[in-house]
């Protein structure tokens, strides 16, 4: 299973909301619906650190077999982080759906993303062919 494209893609789709979290936690807190307070400002700047840090890993571990037993701290991290965000979203749409489209767009992507990790995280990453010669 090619592991490159999925971690590559996360990585940059966390890195962009590191980014916007970090730098524009005001911002943000007003589309959101919510007073930027001081405690606010502080909470989504570590968000974005958090975001930030997931996305240096990620893009440092590309390269890597990720799969099965290999690098599967990683894998795991994605995945509980991915599958708790998507369920958190999920249940937050549908207890007040009137919420901007583009919170829905994140909820499907993060719901993909905890499928894509969770099918990684139990799959050897090598072909089977490859699989069968090196053992």
């Amino acid at each position: 299973m090619q592991t490159r494209i999925m971690m590559t893609f996360s990585a940059a789709l966390l890195a962009v909301l590191g980014i916007a979290f970090t730098f524009l936690p005001e911002e943000l807190a007003v589309y959101l619906g919510s007073e930027p307070d001081l405690l606010v400002v502080l909470l989504l700047q570590v968000l974005g650190a958090l975001y930030l840090g997931f996305a240096m890993l990620n893009w440092m571990a590309k390269g890597s077999l990720i799969g099965g037993i290999y690098n599967r701290p990683i894998c795991i991290a994605n995945f509980t982080h991915f599958f708790i965000g998507a369920m958190a979203m999920l249940k937050f749409l549908f207890r007040y759906p009137e919420q901007p489209f583009i919170l829905w767009i994140f909820c499907a992507i993060y719901a993909g993303l905890a499928a894509w990790f969770g099918l990684t995280l139990y799959r050897h990453p090598l072909p089977e062919k490859e699989a069968k010669v090196k053992a």
